[in-house]
């Protein structure tokens, strides 16, 4: 009924209707992309008031990728949750496309990315650069080494994540200029997974610094020497948003505990 007194006014039809199915006509997908711009500046404007209030009250929306989260967040969230003992925290884990999507249409405050990442009108801080270690299991050839080099590493087969994981585009990047290749006869959903595949001695790969397991037997970190291949972590967050106090207090929180 809603929605027909709102094509009355606009004297267009938004939704096509049967007694099979509801479809959504050319206009009212313009006239709904509009309406969500027009409701995330009401969002945005309700944040503002909040913020001027008290900056460090209500709540946050964290977008991280997957390759990141699970090693992260442990490290960071005890210190947040203490030092910020009013705000409300919500943590959303998925794939860098799907999490910069939702950092530009507003459903999230801030992304944890990996750079280099080409967005628009947003604020970047560089939260940690982290350095890949060569996971290898016990007999593998250079188990015993205390350090490598790219040379070591030489038509080695890496054991990758699968298309669209950042963490792969980044291996990949190595591999290419230490002339690695991919080991395409297996890729991996998670990073877990991937460890669990050397540890089978179904090959090797690269483990970014923090999600190392040192305690565990079965498969072997082995770092590089200079240059040492690394990721650089950035967070991220609209230059339009309200929260840019709570987020500036966040980012040093979080760089402080790292």
């Amino acid at each position: 009924m809603q929605i027909k007194k709102l094509e009355n006014f606009l004297g267009v039809t938004l939704i096509e209707r049967s007694n099979k199915q509801v479809l959504i006509t050319p206009v009212g997908k313009a006239v709904t992309e509009r309406a969500k711009i027009i409701l995330n500046e009401q969002k945005q404007i309700l944040q503002l008031v909040e913020e001027f209030k008290d900056p460090f009250k209500g709540s946050i929306t964290l977008g991280v990728f997957p390759t990141l989260g699970p090693y992260l967040l442990p490290k960071i969230i005890p210190a947040l949750t203490k030092q910020l003992p009013h705000m409300k925290i919500f943590l959303i884990e998925e794939k860098t496309k799907r999490i910069s999507q939702k950092l530009l249409s507003g459903e999230i405050d801030a992304a944890f990315l990996a750079l280099p990442m080409a967005l628009n009108n947003v604020t970047l801080n560089i939260i940690i650069q982290e350095e890949f270690f060569l996971a290898v299991y016990p007999s593998h050839r250079l188990c015993k080494h205390k350090s490598i080099s790219a040379k070591d590493i030489q038509k080695e087969k890496l054991l990758l994540l699968e298309e669209g994981h950042c963490l792969r585009d980044q291996v990949l990047e190595v591999c290419s200029l230490v002339g690695a290749k991919e080991n395409s006869e297996f890729r991996a959903t998670s990073l877990e997974t991937l460890r669990h595949m050397v540890k089978a001695k179904a090959g090797i790969t690269l483990i970014p610094k923090l999600a190392l397991q040192k305690k565990d037997s079965n498969i072997i970190y082995i770092p590089f020497k200079n240059p040492k291949p690394q990721r650089t972590i950035g967070m991220f967050w609209r230059k339009t948003i309200a929260k840019k106090i709570a987020l500036e207090k966040i980012k040093n929180i979080i760089k402080d505990t790292l």
